[in-house]
């Protein structure tokens, strides 16, 4: 009898050992996957993260491409844009190495040649209106030679009375144009971005979830002009983020274009054939790079041959 409760003891303690055991090894397992699921969440905002500063670089990349095509024309000093340059080019190749990637870093980086750009937007202004202060000094120089070796007076006068004539003719030839030419522009009313998720399903309203946000299709009408032609038309789409940056992906075909004069980068184009009879326009936008639109509000420009021609807005949230 004395054996027997021996015997029943020592069960009673292996079964508590196995429940003990038991309980570690479910703690672990548990432990373990919580810890995975943990890394598989890092690893895709780490994702999103480098992909969004790239596609930023590249809008920037852009920019600084025509800031310093522009300064060089009027002569400016073009060296801090192009070490600008070389950093950014630095900086993208340094995204390749994920495991020392630091979004705060690139945010600071970013926000660096931001900075920048805007201080060579105030020197272009300055470069601009030197060079017409030289220009203006040319012809005033030319004015007082001309005054200088003409020894007929009357025959001066003649002269100046014609140039001033036909300077007078040519300013209003150009006035008159450019108001036909602004006259023709093409008008997009009713500008609304439509959300499109992964599955292609289109929702309306203008706040949109980042993650039911694939694509964008920006939808619009062409009002009827009776003076502009009826052919084929351009219509350029710049979409700025929060941040104010150009949304741009070559991959998916961003690019270049100039307006009033300088190049300048677009989201999406798209070409129609002008039908003058108030027309739906519709512009898809897909981003190339797998990652979710941040949240804030973005802002949506449209232009034609060279002029803008409607703007709206959407927000993420």
């Amino acid at each position: 009898m004395e054996e027997s409760s021996q015997s029943n003891g020592i069960w009673k303690a292996l079964v508590g050992i196995l429940a003990v055991v038991s309980g570690i090894l479910g703690y672990l397992l548990f432990d373990a996957k919580t810890a995975n699921k943990n890394q598989e969440q890092v690893i895709n905002q780490k994702v999103e993260e480098l992909a969004s500063a790239r596609v930023r670089l590249d809008s920037i990349g852009s920019q600084l491409d025509a800031k310093i095509a522009q300064i060089k024309v009027l002569g400016g000093n073009i060296e801090s844009l192009e070490a600008a340059k070389r950093q950014l080019e630095a900086d993208k190749v340094q995204l390749k190495k994920v495991n020392i990637f630091s979004k705060q870093q690139y945010d600071v980086k970013i926000a660096d040649f931001v900075t920048l750009l805007a201080a060579k937007d105030a020197e272009l202004v300055q470069l601009k209106r030197e060079n017409g202060e030289l220009v203006a000094k040319n012809k005033d120089l030319f004015s007082q030679n001309s005054t200088l070796t003409t020894e007929n007076m009357g025959l001066k006068t003649s002269k100046q009375n014609l140039t001033d004539s036909v300077d007078n003719f040519y300013r209003r030839n150009r006035e008159l144009t450019a108001k036909v030419t602004r006259a023709s522009a093409l008008q997009a009313q009713f500008v609304q971005a439509l959300a499109v998720s992964d599955k292609n399903k289109e929702r309306d309203g203008g706040v949109y979830r980042a993650s039911k946000v694939d694509k964008i299709k920006v939808i619009f009408q062409l009002q009827p002009n009776p003076i502009a032609k009826q052919d084929v038309k351009t219509i350029y789409m710049r979409v700025y983020d929060p941040d104010g940056s150009v949304l741009y992906d070559s991959g998916v075909g961003s690019g270049n274009f100039d307006l009033f004069g300088k190049e300048t980068t677009y989201t999406a184009k798209k070409d129609i054939q002008f039908q003058n009879n108030g027309q739906g326009v519709e512009i898809l936008y897909g981003r190339g790079s797998a990652i979710q639109y941040r949240e804030g509000h973005y802002k949506i420009e449209l232009f034609s041959e060279g002029f803008k021609i409607g703007e709206g807005s959407f927000d993420v949230k």
